[in-house]
């Protein structure tokens, strides 16, 4: 990769985490370029090089984002099955990458569930779409289980792996929130409880 790329790259990260703290501190519509400029470090021209308006820099913010989820989730997978893991193990593994990456992005993960129940945002279907890279993911893993036997063929896929992604996203966000004492292996472990059906007691 040339110089040029590396910088343009370097620069697009800038805007990227700029803008997400912004507007996940104060909405998306008070916040201006001009202040995303300024807390990347950067000229407001170059914003506009990068980015052809606000609202394009905020569908590539979504974009980016999931997809580093996205490519986190499917890596933790992997690497259980490399292990010799099972499929569940792997969905274990995938809660824990999930956790991992919501605390280092804890502003993007507030910002994407805010605007995933918004519907008169020019982005809706940028949104969608980036919400199903995600649990793609996820449902891939599923049908892996569900073949090999270790999971009921009357699971309802799509709708298991949104509730798994729902609920990594938002026990993530309360334990940030209201519950930061606690450690993440702690909350992985209560999470992983659920997914293995042993919160009733019974093994």
């Amino acid at each position: 990769m040339d110089s040029s790329s590396t910088r343009r790259q370097t620069t697009r990260r800038k805007l990227f985490e700029a803008a997400v703290t912004l507007i996940a501190e104060q909405g998306f519509s008070s916040t201006t370029v001009d202040e995303i400029a300024e807390r990347a470090g950067v000229a407001k021209g170059t914003v506009y090089y990068n980015f052809a308006s606000k609202n394009e820099l905020f569908e590539e913010l979504l974009r980016h984002g999931i997809e580093l989820l996205a490519t986190s989730l499917q890596e933790a997978a992997d690497a259980s099955a490399a292990r010799g893991g099972t499929r569940v193990d792997a969905l274990d593994a995938m809660i824990r990458a999930g956790l991992d990456f919501i605390a280092r992005y804890p502003a993007l993960t507030q910002l994407y569930v805010a605007e995933l129940w918004r519907t008169n945002r020019a982005w809706q279907s940028t949104l969608m779409v980036v919400r199903e890279r995600a649990i793609t993911v996820v449902e891939g893993v599923l049908r892996e289980a569900v073949a090999g036997g270790e999971l009921s063929e009357d699971i309802d896929i799509p709708l298991t792996a949104s509730a798994l992604f729902g609920m990594v996203l938002v026990a993530a966000l309360d334990w940030q929130s209201y519950q930061p004492h606690r450690s993440i292996d702690d909350v992985h472990a209560s999470l992983s409880r659920l997914l293995q059906g042993r919160v009733s007691g019974h093994p």
